[in-house]
């Protein structure tokens, strides 16, 4: 099997607030929302819980707020993550 490459990533239009994050592997807090259909509109129902995921690399751009901000604000934002494979790494059945 050949090894993975990384993906090249490049922030177009904001150049001047490019920054990269590694990938990481790390525990915290989260929600999960999902949308639910009712007569014409939706339902959002929450579920919360904790395990160890991972994130890829990323390279992104945002001039509202400042790395150490959006650090701080991470665990309270909504990102997604694999459950079948949390930390990244799939395991297959023998």
């Amino acid at each position: 099997m050949a090894a993975r490459k990384a993906t090249e990533q490049e922030v177009v239009g904001d150049k001047e607030h490019q920054h990269e994050h590694e990938q990481e592997v790390h525990t915290h807090d989260h929600w999960h929302v999902s949308h639910h259909h009712t007569d014409g509109d939706f339902e959002h129902r929450s579920h919360y819980h904790q395990h160890e995921h991972n994130h890829a690399a990323l390279t992104h751009a945002h001039k509202d707020r400042s790395e150490d901000e959006e650090k701080s604000e991470h665990d309270s934002m909504a990102h997604i993550h694999d459950h079948s494979a949390p930390t990244g790494s799939r395991r297959t059945a023998r």
